[in-house]
């Protein structure tokens, strides 16, 4: 699949699948949708796009997740990464800050710096200097 690229910024195009897996040298803006079977390698920022999935890990410099994203392996984000709504993800591990919406059903949380909770959550464990649950709703 064709990726476009402006300056350090990569777009894909919308829908697209992506068989095997994927490096990309810079920023990276994946579109509602798209579907990558291998694991995805971003040197730079990634923003994945609602209702993704990739088939195996994610690495990138920093992040967000979009609602309802599927990754099959593990997370591992340089600096800070926002998890959006209903993401399943097998773990996380951050240098910087992590936020979990909503939702989110991950493995292991690991931090070097803070996680932030916003809502109920499923994990296994959340490991970081600070951990701070921020509107833990009962009737959720």
């Amino acid at each position: 699949m064709k990726v476009y690229q402006s300056g350090d910024t990569y777009i894909a195009p919308k829908g697209s699948f992506f068989d095997g897996n994927v490096h990309i040298p810079g920023d990276f803006i994946v579109p509602p949708e798209t579907h990558i079977w291998g694991s995805l390698d971003v040197d730079g920022r990634l923003e994945l796009g609602a209702l993704s999935t990739v088939g195996k890990d994610v690495r990138c410099k920093s992040g967000v997740i979009g609602r309802s994203v599927r990754i099959k392996g593990a997370l591992s984000v340089g600096e800070n990464v926002t998890i959006s709504d209903n993401v399943i993800v097998k773990s996380v591990a951050a240098g910087g800050d992590i936020i979990l919406r909503p939702g989110i059903k991950v493995g292991e949380v690991k931090s070097d710096a803070t996680i932030y909770v916003y809502g109920r959550i499923l994990s296994t464990r959340l490991i970081g200097r600070n951990v701070k649950v921020i509107g833990n709703q009962a009737n959720q």
